[in-house]
């Protein structure tokens, strides 16, 4: 190694710098933390400021079966409404039940209970698990992720046909033959 640096000494001003930003964040939130300064609004808060009501809500339970479908059932009217076939992107929706069935477990709830799905008036879709208290913000996973839930929705927006007679089994997304790049032009 060369002697070249040995007489260089680091900038005091950099480091006196890097410690006032780090002092400045712990005092924010510490201070946030205690109450002195308020904590930003959430979203549900938000709504309920501006007293935005929801379009449509339903309550869900979602299952696996055995094959690797996808099962959705409507709570209120206790009847199987929607089955993703195995190989259906239904990555996200398995991957946010998960998570959900992971945070009953560590609250000891039982992992059985229903998740609401609610389209609100400002165009907001949140999936709300009543028995830990967590909500989701689906819109803040990206559209195509919001549309896995939002399809769920269809059915019971104003027009809709209801709870469906037969399950709904969304159809299997074509094949791309550029998977990286597929999508609208």
């Amino acid at each position: 190694m060369s002697g070249e640096f040995t007489n260089e000494r680091f900038p005091k001003s950099a480091l006196y710098a890097a410690g006032a930003l780090i002092g400045i964040a712990v005092l924010t939130v510490g201070s946030i933390r205690v109450g002195v300064l308020p904590a930003p609004e959430t979203a549900p808060e938000s709504r309920a400021r501006r007293q935005v009501m929801p379009a449509v809500s339903r309550d869900f339970r979602f299952e696996d079966r055995a094959d690797g479908a996808l099962l959705v059932t409507d709570v209120i009217a206790n009847k199987l409404v929607f089955i993703f076939q195995p190989g259906t992107n239904t990555g996200f929706i398995r991957g946010v039940m998960r998570g959900m069935m992971r945070e009953r477990r560590l609250h000891e709830v039982p992992r059985t209970g229903p998740v609401t799905v609610t389209q609100w008036e400002d165009g907001a879709l949140t999936l709300e698990d009543k028995s830990t208290g967590r909500i989701l913000e689906l819109g803040s996973f990206g559209q195509t992720n919001r549309a896995a839930f939002a399809q769920l929705l269809v059915p019971y927006q104003k027009g809709g046909s209801g709870v469906p007679d037969q399950p709904i089994i969304p159809a299997m997304p074509a094949p791309s033959s550029a998977p990286f790049l597929s999508g609208p032009g």
